[in-house]
């Protein structure tokens, strides 16, 4: 694993040090890889998102088919089967974007926690430890505001996301709260350990996350509301010739 995202680290090295060569500002180059690499991921998020919205439509569907089958599997798993073909959407699909995002996002992490490792640049050595802001070192942790930064825009992006999923069970709405708390919190910890710079790019990752969450919510509204429109259009009667 570790050589796929070393693998992933050099490109995003290159990348930026041409955005660093361009800027001359480290924190401003990565405040631009940043959104470069998040928007370059839009696509594999939206499909994504798309395939969780469609699989949550299709929820009443799944459970009535499960109840009517419960005491045969394979008549069960065959029904379920039928209904994806027939809706046109695949429980798998939302897996690859994921994996995609992931990779892309570790290897990224790879780079920014250990930069000088992946940058064969002596300017590059240098441009790590610029000030930017009110951090004195890019390299180093920064004790508070950017580490609860990271935090806050981390809770925002879940706060945004659970506006469209719904929980199915006491056990995932337990699931959803704990990450809504939990994980900002071990993210503002982890923030104070870790170099600034890779505070700074989880900070500015998060932050646009909100954005592409606001956006997906516009979309499940969009396709809700042309769903209630075709529901609502009956089909049209040929009445009689009026003489």
């Amino acid at each position: 694993m570790d050589f796929v995202l070393s693998l992933i680290a050099r490109p995003l090295a290159l990348l930026l040090q041409f955005l660093y060569s361009l800027i001359g500002n480290y924190g401003i180059s990565l405040i631009v890889l940043t959104t470069v690499i998040k928007l370059a991921l839009y696509p594999s998020y939206k499909a994504q998102q798309l395939s969780t919205m469609g699989m949550q439509d299709l929820q009443p569907k799944m459970r009535e088919i499960q109840n009517r089958y419960a005491n045969d599997r394979n008549l069960m798993n065959q029904k379920m089967q039928e209904l994806y073909q027939k809706e046109g959407v695949s429980p798998t699909a939302g897996c690859l974007p994921m994996i995609v995002q992931m990779i892309v996002i570790m290897g990224l992490f790879t780079l920014l926690r250990n930069p000088v490792q992946f940058m064969n640049s002596e300017k590059m050595a240098f441009a790590i430890h610029e000030s930017f802001l009110w951090i004195e070192d890019l390299a180093q942790p920064d004790p508070w505001i950017l580490p609860i930064l990271a935090g806050l825009a981390t809770f925002g992006s879940f706060l945004f996301t659970q506006s469209q999923t719904q929980s199915q069970n006491g056990m995932g709405d337990v699931m959803q709260k704990l990450m809504k708390y939990v994980f900002p919190i071990m993210i503002v910890w982890l923030a104070k350990s870790y170099p600034a710079g890779l505070a700074l790019y989880w900070f500015m990752s998060q932050f646009l996350q909100i954005f592409f969450n606001l956006r997906f919510d516009m979309l499940k509204k969009k396709m809700q509301q042309e769903k209630e429109n075709q529901g609502k259009r009956k089909p049209v009667r040929a009445g009689k010739g009026v003489n």
